[in-house]
C-alpha cells in the first residue's frame, strides 16, 4: 500500500534507481493509459520547484499519453520486478497489455495512474517540454553513438506535485 510523503523529505539515490534499477513513465486513466520503462532521467529543483526530468522517443506508445495528459508518474519497485519492467521497455502497448504481460496492477490516482506494486512514485505535474534538435548537441559523439536513426527524444521537465512511497 502506497502513502503520501513529502517530496522534500524523500532520501534516495536518483542514479541508482534511475539509470540502474530503472522506473515506469506512465501517464492516462483508466480505460486509455500506457508505460515504458526509463533508465535516463533526473529529479532536483527548477524554477523553485522540485521536478522530475523524462525522456521520450517520438516512436514510443507513451509519449502520445504524455503529450495528451495533464500529469505522468514516475513509479520504483523494489527488487524483484526486473523481468517486468524489461517487458514494459521491450513490447508497444499498442499490441500488448503491459500490465497484464508484466504482473503489475494499475491504480488510477491524482489524474493519473501507476501501480500498487510500486515502493516510490513521483507524481508529475507537465510544465515543459521540447524536442532535442541536432544543431543543440555540442558533443557530436553523443548524437552519433546514441541517435544513429535520429529519432531524438523528446525532454519532459514535471513540478512533482506528490510523492508515495510503500508502507
Amino acid at each position: 500500500m502506497l502513502k503520501e510523503t513529502d517530496v522534500m523529505s524523500l532520501s534516495f539515490n536518483p542514479f541508482g534507481r534511475i539509470g540502474r534499477d530503472w522506473c515506469l513513465i506512465s501517464a492516462g486513466r483508466e480505460g486509455s493509459f500506457n508505460t515504458m520503462t526509463a533508465s535516463w532521467g533526473g529529479v532536483g529543483i527548477l524554477w523553485n520547484k522540485p521536478v522530475a526530468t523524462c525522456y521520450i522517443r517520438p516512436q514510443r506508445y507513451t509519449k502520445e499519453f504524455v503529450d495528451r495528459e495533464e500529469m505522468f508518474t514516475l513509479s520504483f519497485f523494489p527488487n524483484g520486478y526486473r523481468k517486468a519492467l524489461s517487458l514494459c521497455g521491450s513490447v508497444s502497448g499498442r499490441e500488448h497489455n503491459k500490465p497484464l504481460e508484466a504482473g503489475i496492477t494499475p491504480l488510477f490516482t491524482d489524474g493519473s495512474v501507476t501501480f500498487e506494486e510500486a515502493n516510490l512514485v513521483l507524481v508529475c505535474r507537465k510544465l515543459y517540454s521540447q524536442p532535442m534538435t541536432e544543431e543543440s548537441f555540442a558533443d557530436k559523439g553523443v548524437l552519433e553513438a546514441d541517435y544513429p536513426a535520429r529519432d531524438l527524444h523528446t525532454i519532459y521537465i514535471g513540478e512533482i506535485v506528490k510523492a508515495y512511497i510503500a508502507e
